[in-house]
């Protein structure tokens, strides 16, 4: 394995694409799914300490067919990493994966974003085309081209929002439709030749009709989920169990095939892009909101159920899974830490462990979780808790996983 040192020197004009931010959980897949097409393809990241993992021929997060592409792109000599935006000066195509996440008061937050195009705005001069990524607040698109016609600037800007579910971005960038905007016809003709190299189909709309695509994809699937969620605290309050339901409900009946099952809703998307959405609509977006207090509140009906069945204050209870979702090691806005938290005033002791989290110093091990605890919590459906050795302990499972149900 070729081992490539991060570098805060200039790359140059060899550079088909510079993605900024490139080495997060958008940029770095995407990165290496074009390094592999045959573009030099620049990695720049104020994130040193990722660099280095990066340069070091390792993946910072769990990302299925990513180790293999990272090796080969890095002895290819092709892709490359650099912590200065200098970095991107000469770069055709600069591509930012930077987004609009929201405050606390679950209104966008546009400072990151701002201060990224600030801190590129004077490399950008030698560039053929600037794409946008990440979700970002409607109008962004347009506001971008706008405010670099300010500084003197004429070039074209494109949204291409990413669209991939955590964990299979490579399997998906090549299997799945991407959309693209643009403010020219020449910057649209050019991102879609970008993406066509990935993807097996483009679909051409305009700018914020692409932001709002991402919006409303996120924000339909958070409300889905929070109607499942609503099924089964309903159920679950007449003594009934949900998941028979949900299974008499979709077993060969198409109609309720996309109806998921229950379980936590989180991470760093599905909430976000819902407030970004009814921020938009100033605060008129009930169903968004409504889904919210769902999802977010299912947690504190999990520990109401306990808390009347098994009673809590005397009890050591163990969280298993820590990850937003199963099979991956990403922390972001997991649910698991909200139950965490408020277990730690409820019950005596709390217990946590993640088979693949390695970023979260309380973790413990699976045996030992099992062994001192009174009360388990299933929060992740990994696959590696199907056959959990809970002997007679008592487990809280939302999604129905330890039984004999199918899961998503």
């Amino acid at each position: 394995m070729t081992k490539q040192k991060s570098t805060d020197e200039k790359t140059g004009s060899d550079i088909d694409l510079a993605i900024v931010g490139g080495a997060g959980h958008v940029g770095l897949p995407l990165a290496l799914a074009f390094v592999e097409k045959g573009l030099s393809v620049l990695i720049q990241d104020i994130d040193k300490r990722i660099l280095d993992i990066v340069a070091d021929g390792r993946m910072p997060w769990i990302d299925r067919g990513c180790d293999a592409l990272l090796a080969s792109g890095l002895a290819s000599g092709r892709l490359h990493l650099a912590s200065d935006s200098r970095a991107i000066d000469g770069a055709r195509t600069v591509m930012v994966t930077v987004g609009t996440p929201v405050d606390e008061f679950l209104n966008p937050d546009h400072k990151a974003f701002c201060t990224c195009i600030d801190g590129i705005t004077p490399y950008l001069w030698n560039s053929s085309l600037i794409i946008l990524r990440s979700t970002v607040f409607p109008g962004t698109t347009d506001w971008l081209c706008g405010y670099l016609q300010e500084q003197g600037m004429t070039l074209p800007v494109a949204y291409c929002p990413e669209r991939v579910v955590q964990g299979r971005a490579l399997e998906e960038l090549s299997s799945m439709p991407q959309i693209v905007s643009a403010t020219t016809t020449r910057a649209e003709e050019e991102a879609a030749g970008l993406f066509a190299m990935l993807a097996p189909s483009i679909v051409l709309v305009a700018p914020k009709e692409a932001e709002f695509t991402k919006l409303f994809a996120n924000a339909y699937r958070y409300i889905q989920f929070a109607t499942t969620n609503q099924f089964y605290m309903i159920a679950t309050s007449a003594g009934l169990d949900y998941h028979n339901i949900h299974k008499a409900i979709t077993q060969d009946y198409p109609r309720a095939s996309d109806l998921p099952r229950a379980g936590f809703t989180a991470g760093p998307c599905l909430f976000k892009d819902t407030m970004q959405l009814a921020a938009f609509a100033n605060n008129r977006f009930s169903l968004g909101h409504d889904a919210m207090l769902i999802n977010e509140g299912l947690i504190l009906f999990l520990i109401e159920q306990a808390q009347s069945q098994y009673g809590l204050g005397e009890l050591t209870v163990g969280l298993l899974g820590m990850a937003f979702k199963a099979d991956i090691d990403d922390i972001r806005a997991s649910l698991s830490y909200k139950l965490k938290n408020v277990l730690a005033v409820r019950a005596q002791k709390v217990l946590t462990t993640d088979p693949y989290v390695k970023d979260d110093p309380d973790l413990v091990d699976l045996d030992q979780v099992i062994a001192q605890s009174d009360l388990l919590f299933l929060c992740v459906p990994h696959s590696q808790y199907k056959n959990l050795p809970a002997g007679e302990k008592p487990v809280i499972d939302v999604w129905g996983f330890l039984a004999d149900h199918e899961t998503d």
